[in-house]
């Protein structure tokens, strides 16, 4: 056994010296050295590559994977040896000072290597290494704890007295009291050993909650998805240079040891990681044939393809030709959705007196999106801070639906279910897309108060029941043309959402497809009502939605001149003598958004006029409802003035929109001058 330990310490020699992991050995040690100070410990940080080192010797390949505590001991005889044949830390007296942390790069693609919360068994006694995936849903403040500390013989005739034998590191799964104790003993002479504090060396320690990313199906309010699975979070210790690493909502994967940590009675799984990868979302898929075809049909019109899409979208809950606004605008903002920074956002806020079937066509369009969140009423939107389970007594923060919902859409119900400071921090969280978080120092054991901030980058949906808002007020009698009584939501929260849709049909003048198609589904809920349902699935319109929000768009100076133009031309028009412009300086990141979002329905990657237009008539119809009708004066249902039975539908529709375009022009060149069109 000895020589086979000798011969492992030689390959890992040179598999340092080739890998160049030994040179940056020899540059953290002249930090330690420079620093002209004895430490009780020594750390260094070995990245390996399993694959490079298994090719050099498979035992130690094996030995590293399999046996990674063990395999850490042979590193540090090597690096021992290395210091002290070099001279490299002067202070250095004993090999048991030396800490030595291995990283592997990655793992074999084997089941045996993958572990998951999610099945059995779950083997956390081995003490190997294991990959992980799974979302970040709760973080604990960065707290410190025992990286190493160095004992002393109480006995003073004792050898051990004095230097460096007695050396305790954290290992693995260790709690506190496993490194740090008051009842070890020498092994020479039996006298209790005590802590030299002057030697103790502090690190970084961060709790955080997983949970694997199956949770996100189940968040979700329609799925045609029956399998069943259990879902369990997991606890995970990020140590030192891996504090802070995760942010909460993002999806990592991760390299770690797992182990089970005793607190009390109770006993958590946990995973001491050694790396940390953010995972990216799969890159864009193609476009199914029939969507193809469609594209290349209506190439001749920037405007019939995506007509269309609405028109036959969600057949599977409403039958094509109804909805045709609402299910547009459901589109745009579910292209609308990105991870990055500084996005452009498209929330959506839907009048209606018809719920049931509203819910049904929301939920059903969540499904969409990898990260569709249906918000349940009885926990919060936003993070919160609770204690941590774990007997620190440090804060954690809670995830939660918005932050949950990172780069998709959090589905938030009727907007008059949330009491007033609930409505206040939306409001707050829509005009600034972030939320903060504090957490008072006295009750988490901090010295001061802290306030983290947390970004959300998700598109909000929420709906307003016309007929329960109508009973709690009464009505006023002065409204302009075209506007809404919107007196009971707050002004500024109205202006938060990017779009205010007014619902079609009322309930009780439910049009015949739509009465038949609830009674057929209500019978067969399996069945394909339609023969597009057949030709356009659900998942050909993930995969759709999918490429076209990947997709990078740019403004053409001719849509931005139009956009432009509107805003200022509106912001004319839209005044009153008390409170100056009605129109919120958001509107024109609304119209930007908007814009992009056609295109990107639109399979296209510049922002044409055609798309400045449609968003424009979006835009207009929702300030109608909010304020009455302006100069511009456009109808009810501008973006769909009627029915899309045939192409002569779709050619008297382009025809009505040029019309709209042509009037656009006239309202530009009327309400503001010095715009250049």
């Amino acid at each position: 056994m000895h020589r086979e330990i000798q011969k492992m310490r030689e390959i890992a020699l040179v598999y340092l010296d080739r890998s160049g992991g030994l040179q940056k050995f020899v540059h953290d040690c002249k930090k330690y050295n420079d620093a002209k100070q004895s430490y009780a410990v020594y750390r260094f940080i070995i990245s390996i590559n399993p694959s490079d080192i298994a090719e050099l010797d498979a035992t130690l390949g094996n030995y590293i994977l399999h046996n990674p505590m063990q395999a850490a001991q042979i590193f540090q005889s090597v690096c021992f040896v290395a210091i002290k044949t070099l001279s490299l830390i002067e202070q250095l007296q004993t090999e048991a000072q030396i800490s030595i942390l291995l990283k592997p790069t990655h793992l074999p693609p084997l089941p045996s290597y993958v572990l998951s919360l999610s099945a059995f068994p779950f083997n956390y006694t081995s003490q190997r290494f294991y990959t992980s995936e799974g979302i970040a849903i709760a973080m604990g403040t960065v707290t410190k704890y025992t990286q190493g500390a160095r004992f002393l013989c109480t006995e003073e005739t004792c050898p051990f007295s004095e230097g460096f034998r007695y050396i305790r590191v954290h290992l693995p799964g260790a709690t506190e009291s496993a490194t740090v104790r008051n009842d070890f003993l020498c092994s020479l002479c039996s006298s209790p050993l005590q802590e030299d504090m002057k030697f103790r060396v502090l690190g970084d320690k961060q709790i955080v909650e997983m949970i694997d990313a199956k949770v996100l199906n189940a968040l979700k309010g329609y799925s045609n998805d029956k399998s069943h699975f259990r879902i369990q979070t997991f606890t995970v210790f990020l140590r030192d240079e891996l504090a802070n690493k995760m942010q909460i909502g993002n999806h990592y994967k991760i390299i770690g040891i797992p182990a089970c940590v005793q607190n009390g009675l109770q006993a958590t799984a946990c995973i001491e990681v050694s790396s940390v990868q953010l995972c990216k979302p799969n890159g864009p898929p193609f476009v199914g044939d029939n969507f193809k075809y469609l594209f290349s049909l209506t190439s001749s019109s920037c405007w019939r393809f995506t007509a269309i899409l609405a028109n036959i979208f969600a057949s599977q809950v409403v039958p094509p030709g109804t909805y045709n606004t609402l299910k547009l605008a459901i589109l745009l903002s579910l292209v609308q959705t990105c991870e990055k920074e500084n996005a452009d956002y498209l929330d959506l806020l839907i009048v209606t007196s018809d719920t049931l079937i509203l819910d049904r066509l929301l939920n059903y369009s969540l499904c969409l999106l990898p990260r569709g969140i249906r918000h349940p009423p009885s926990s919060e939107i936003f993070p919160s801070v609770s204690k941590d389970k774990h007997g620190t007594g440090s804060a954690s923060i809670q995830a939660c639906s918005a932050v949950l919902a990172k780069g998709g859409i959090c589905y938030i119900g009727d907007l008059f279910s949330y009491k007033k400071d609930k409505l206040e921090l939306l409001q707050s969280v829509l005009e600034s897309r972030t939320t903060t978080v504090f957490i008072p120092g006295k009750k988490y054991g901090e010295e001061a108060d802290q306030q983290v901030t947390i970004s959300v980058q998700t598109n909000f949906w929420s709906f307003v029941d016309v007929d329960s808002s109508s009973k709690k007020h009464t009505q006023k009698d002065n409204f302009l043309i075209g506007q809404m009584d919107m007196s009971l939501i707050p002004p500024n929260l109205l202006d938060g959402f990017g779009l205010l849709i007014y619902n079609e049909f009322p309930s009780y003048q439910l049009p015949s497809p739509l009465a038949y198609h609830i009674l057929k589904k209500a019978i067969h809920p399996e069945a394909m009502l339609y023969r597009v349902s057949q030709q356009f699935r659900t998942q050909d319109y993930k995969d759709f939605i999918l490429f076209a929000k990947n997709l990078h768009v740019e403004l053409s100076s001719e849509a931005e001149n139009l956009i432009q133009g509107y805003y200022v031309a509106s912001r004319r028009v839209r005044r009153d003598s008390v409170h100056g412009s009605t129109l919120s300086s958001s509107a024109l990141t609304i119209l930007i958004s908007l814009s992009k979002a056609h295109t990107k329905l639109s399979l296209r990657k510049k922002v044409l006029e055609e798309d400045a237009l449609i968003a424009i008539l979006l835009l207009e119809s929702s300030l109608t409802l909010k304020h009455g009708k302006s100069a511009l004066c456009v109808a009810p249902n501008p973006v769909f003035p009627f029915d899309l039975s045939d192409e002569n539908s779709l050619q008297e529709r382009d025809s009505y929109l040029m019309q709209c375009h042509h009037q656009l022009l006239k309202f530009i060149s009327a309400y503001g001058p010095g715009i250049h069109i």
